[in-house]
């Protein structure tokens, strides 16, 4: 996926964890935030629940292994932009990026996993 991103232009940091990611240099000049919906010690929803708290508006896109109409659910209302079940096509990735960054008309332009307006 690192590669998927870089070769489109964008900039990119990893991370081991949430807490690694709300302790970096990064966290305020961060645009969009790919998470997964399951980490070890924080949540994906764990996490934009605390950078909301925090006053950090940026997109959030949540992949995961587990699909999970609830969590999906719960994350969609919590703000997350779209949500991708692993495995997903880089296509689909990618539209998630043209909605964070408001390319395809904002939200509810990721294959109907985001969102609606």
């Amino acid at each position: 996926m690192n590669n998927l991103l870089r070769s489109r232009g964008y900039v990119v940091h990893t991370f081991s964890s949430a807490e690694e990611f709300l302790e970096s240099s990064h966290l305020n000049d961060t645009s969009c935030v790919i998470a997964d919906v399951q980490m070890s010690a924080m949540s994906g929803l764990e996490l934009l629940a605390k950078m909301r708290t925090r006053g950090h508006a940026a997109p959030f896109i949540f992949i995961t292994a587990f699909p999970d109409e609830g969590i999906r659910a719960r994350a969609l209302k919590a703000g997350a932009i779209c949500f991708l079940a692993k495995p997903f096509a880089a296509p689909s990735l990618i539209k998630c990026l043209d909605t964070a960054f408001g390319h395809e008309g904002g939200v509810g332009a990721c294959d109907g996993e985001t969102a609606k307006s």
